[in-house]
């Protein structure tokens, strides 16, 4: 169903709301439309690698199987797409390389894509709100009001995090809680941070709100009987559903599928409303 008048679908409405103190969100596609387009370079650059091995299949086969697996791997840390592609690698006959090697390869493809925009963002002719999921300033700025705790646990590389998130001048709302993936990736998982700030806030049932775009946030999320927000962002148009998004995060879990933060009035409302539990 969806609330009244909004674009806000509730797939599962008995949540146990007006509980959360402490919020948690994914940057990329959640906050940030910096990395805008990432699939568009990772996907092709591991086509290419793999048609080179000596059993590779056609490249349309190829394809698809490397679509399905970099977004089932979406939210986690970037390195656990490069050990897949390395293990890829192999199974094809060939040799692989190191997964960092691979990651490295990857952030200096997608570098080219993005370092504009962030040059952009920090010498003031691009607009942070261009670059940001529409409404996301003005939700944080509530709920840091309303006294929430924000956490901000993103798969991609904590320096780029820190230096993007600054760029968009959001690095306020988070400060000191804002986590990313580690050169040892063994180190950091959004599992890790969500048991560690529910146990550092002695959060019970419905005391964690989190919002994401991604498969693993939303599962983890569920995992501590938190209340999961699906951001199916349209990150190309920044407005409307991207139904691709919505079917994954509904399978993941997602209590709530919301396309932005325009109508978050009604959103709020719902989620403070313990008497419609």
């Amino acid at each position: 169903m969806f609330l009244p008048g909004t674009r806000i679908e509730i797939v599962n409405d008995k949540l146990t709301r007006g509980n959360f103190s402490a919020v948690l969100f994914d940057f990329d596609g959640t906050l940030s439309l910096v990395r805008e387009g990432w699939p568009e370079v990772m996907i092709p650059m591991m086509i290419d690698i793999l048609a080179e091995t000596p059993q590779a299949e056609d490249r349309d086969g190829l394809a698809e199987h490397v679509e399905e697996y970099v977004m089932r791997l979406n939210g986690k840390q970037t390195i656990y797409q490069m050990i897949q592609l390395a293990e890829e690698v192999e199974k094809r006959g060939g040799t692989p390389r190191e997964p960092l090697e691979y990651k490295q390869q990857y952030h200096d493809l997608l570098w080219e894509r993005v370092s504009g925009r962030v040059a952009g963002l920090e010498d003031g002719s691009i607009e942070p709100e261009t670059l940001t999921v529409p409404g996301s300033r003005e939700l944080l700025e509530r709920l840091k009001a309303d006294g929430c705790d924000l956490y901000l646990a993103s798969g991609t590389d904590l320096h780029y995090v820190k230096n993007e998130l600054a760029a968009l001048q959001l690095d306020s709302f988070f400060l000191p809680y804002v986590y990313g993936a580690l050169d040892e990736h063994k180190n950091f998982s959004k599992k890790m941070i969500i048991d560690r700030l529910m146990a550092e806030n002695n959060l019970d049932h419905g005391g964690l709100l989190g919002f994401g775009d991604g498969y693993v946030e939303i599962e983890e999320v569920k995992g501590v009987g938190g209340i999961a927000v699906g951001v199916a962002s349209d990150e190309k148009h920044r407005t409307g559903i991207n139904e691709w998004k919505r079917n994954r995060l509904i399978r993941a879990g997602a209590d709530i599928i919301i396309p932005d933060y325009r109508e978050q009035d009604a959103l709020l409302q719902y989620l403070a409303d313990a008497s419609m539990n």
